[in-house]
C-alpha cells in the first residue's frame, strides 16, 4: 500500500519541480525517488497482507510485478530529457504522467477489490490516450491519440459492464467475497457472462487477436518513447492483471475456456508474426512482434504450476529487450517522418556497439540463447508439454522461427550494406539505458532463478 502512496507523492513532485523552476532536477530525481521505492516495495516482502477492508494486497505477486513495472518506467523515465528536450511541452508533464501511469500500474496488480482495478486500469489508460497524442503537431500523433481514446474507452466500457454482471450475481466487489460464494453456492448464469466480458476488455488492452486490430496503427502514430511506454510497460501491466482476475473470479477452469485462450494464442503468434514479415516500418513491425508475444504470455493462463513465475519472467525478459530496442530506433529514426527498416542501413559499421545492443535484443526476442528470451520462451514451452497442449507448443515453435525473418531484416540492413547518411552524436543516456537494459537481459538468461523465486 505504502509502495502506491510513494508513487503517487513522487508524480505530484516531479509536477511542482516545474513551478519551483527545477526543471533540470525533474529527471534524475524521478530516478532517484524510483530507485528508493524499487528498494522500499521489495522490503515489503516482509509485511504481507492488505489494508483498507482488502481494497488493497500486497501479497509476493503483486510486490514481483511492481518491482518489474518499476524498472521499467526506470528507464522510461532516464529517456525522457533527451526524447522530450525539443518539446513544447514542460518535461515534468511528460515525467509526471509516466510516475502516475505507474501507480495505475501498481494498483492493477494489487487490488483486491474491483473497484480499485478499475481505477488503476483508468489512471493507467488516460495517462496512455496523453501520451500518444503528446506530438499535437503531429497528424499521425493526433490520429494515433483518438483512435487509441475512442477504443480503449470502448475496451473499459466492456470492463465496466462486466464488473456490474459479477457484483449483480455476487453482491460484492471484493475478491475474496466473490471467490467464497461462487465456491460454495450457486450463482446466477450472467456471472460467467460478467467474466467473459472482463476476459474480453482485457485482452483488447494486451492487443491479442482479435482484438489487435489498434495496435500497429497507433505504435506507428505515437511518439516512439511513448510506443516503448505501450508495448514493454502497459502490455506486461494489462497480461499481469488478466492473470490475476482469471485465476482469482474463475471457480474452475472448463475445457471451453481453455480452448478459447489455445484459439487466441493461436491465433496471435501466428498472425502477428505473419503480418511483421510485411512491414517496412519499425513500429508497425514491433506491433505485429508485440501481438504474437502476447499470445505466447496469454498462453501461461493454461498453466497448472508455477504459471505467475513463468509469466513474471516472459514479461521482464520481453521488457529489457524492448526497452534496449527502443532506446536505439529513438535515436536512428529521430527527426524522421518515416522510420523505416532503410533507417539502418549501414548502422553496423557507423556505430558497433549499438548495432550490437540492436541485435541482441532482437535475437532475444527471436528466442535465440543464451539470452533471457530464449529461457522465457523455453520455460513456458515446457510448462506447456506438461500439460498436454502440443498443438500450442507446435505453433508457438513454428511462429518462433517465422519471426527470425523479420527480426532478420533489420540485422542484415545493419551489417551488409553502406550507409552514406550521417547521424547526430549518440546521446549518454541513450547508450547508458541500452546497455544496462542488455546486461539486465543476459543476466536474467544466466541466473533466471532471480526472477522465477520472487514467486
Amino acid at each position: 500500500m505504502n509502495t502506491l502512496i510513494y508513487i503517487s507523492g513522487l508524480g505530484i513532485l516531479s509536477l511542482l519541480a516545474e513551478i519551483f523552476n527545477a526543471r533540470k532536477a525533474i529527471v534524475p530525481v524521478t530516478i532517484i525517488g524510483l530507485l528508493a521505492i524499487l528498494g522500499f516495495n521489495i522490503s515489503e516482502y516482509n509485511h504481507l497482507g492488505s489494508y483498507f477492508n482488502n481494497m488493497i494486497v500486497v501479497d509476493k505477486f503483486s510486490v514481483a510485478f511492481s518491482s518489474l513495472f518499476i524498472v521499467i518506467t526506470i528507464f522510461l523515465v532516464a529517456l525522457s530529457h533527451e526524447f522530450y528536450k525539443e518539446q513544447a511541452t514542460k518535461i515534468s508533464d511528460y515525467v509526471g504522467i509516466k510516475v502516475f501511469l505507474l501507480a495505475g500500474a501498481v494498483a492493477m496488480v494489487s487490488f483486491g477489490n474491483l473497484s480499485m482495478f478499475f481505477l488503476g486500469i483508468e489512471v493507467l489508460s488516460i495517462s496512455l490516450y496523453i501520451l500518444a497524442a503528446s506530438n499535437r503537431l503531429n497528424l499521425k500523433s493526433n490520429e494515433a491519440g483518438m483512435k487509441y481514446f475512442l477504443m480503449g474507452s470502448f475496451a473499459s466500457g466492456i470492463i465496466l459492464f462486466g464488473i456490474c454482471l459479477v457484483y449483480g450475481a455476487t453482491g460484492s466487489f471484493d475478491l475474496n467475497s466473490i471467490s467464497q460464494i461462487v465456491h460454495t453456492t450457486n450463482y446466477p448464469q450472467w456471472y460467467f457472462i460478467g467474466l467473459i466480458l472482463l476476459v474480453i476488455g482485457m485482452l483488447f488492452k494486451i492487443a491479442t487477436v482479435p482484438f489487435h486490430f489498434w495496435a500497429p496503427d497507433v505504435y506507428e502514430g505515437a511518439p516512439a518513447l511513448t510506443t516503448a511506454t505501450m508495448s514493454s510497460l502497459a502490455k506486461v501491466v494489462a497480461m499481469a492483471t488478466l492473470y490475476k482476475l482469471v485465476t482469482s473470479l474463475f471457480p474452475f477452469q472448463t475445457y471451453s475456456f481453455q480452448l478459447i485462450i489455445v484459439c487466441v494464442a493461436i491465433g496471435s503468434m501466428l498472425l502477428g508474426n505473419i503480418m511483421a514479415l510485411r512491414q517496412n516500418n519499425v513500429k508497425r513491425m514491433f506491433a505485429f512482434s508485440g501481438i504474437s508475444h502476447a499470445g505466447f504470455m496469454v498462453s501461461t493462463l493454461l498453466i497448472a504450476n508455477n504459471a505467475a513465475s513463468t509469466l513474471l519472467y516472459y514479461a521482464a525478459a520481453y521488457a529489457v529487450a524492448g526497452i534496449a530496442f527502443f532506446a536505439v530506433v529513438m535515436y536512428v529514426t529521430k527527426d524522421k517522418e518515416n522510420e523505416t527498416i532503410d533507417s539502418f542501413i549501414g548502422f553496423g559499421k557507423s556505430h558497433p556497439l549499438l548495432a550490437g545492443i540492436l541485435t541482441a535484443s532482437l535475437l532475444s526476442m527471436a528466442g535465440i540463447p543464451v539470452l533471457s528470451g530464449f529461457f522465457a520462451k523455453f520455460f513456458l514451452l515446457n510448462q506447456l508439454v506438461n500439460t498436454n497442449w502440443m498443438v500450442l507448443v507446435i505453433v508457438a515453435i513454428i511462429s518462433s522461427i517465422i519471426s527470425v525473418g523479420y527480426y532478420f531484416k533489420i540485422i542484415l540492413a545493419m551489417y551488409t550494406k553502406d550507409s552514406e547518411q550521417t547521424l547526430p552524436k549518440v546521446p549518454v543516456m541513450y547508450q547508458i539505458v541500452a546497455v544496462v537494459a542488455l546486461i539486465l537481459n543476459i543476466v536474467l538468461g544466466l541466473f533466471p532463478n532471480l526472477v522465477l523465486g520472487l514467486i
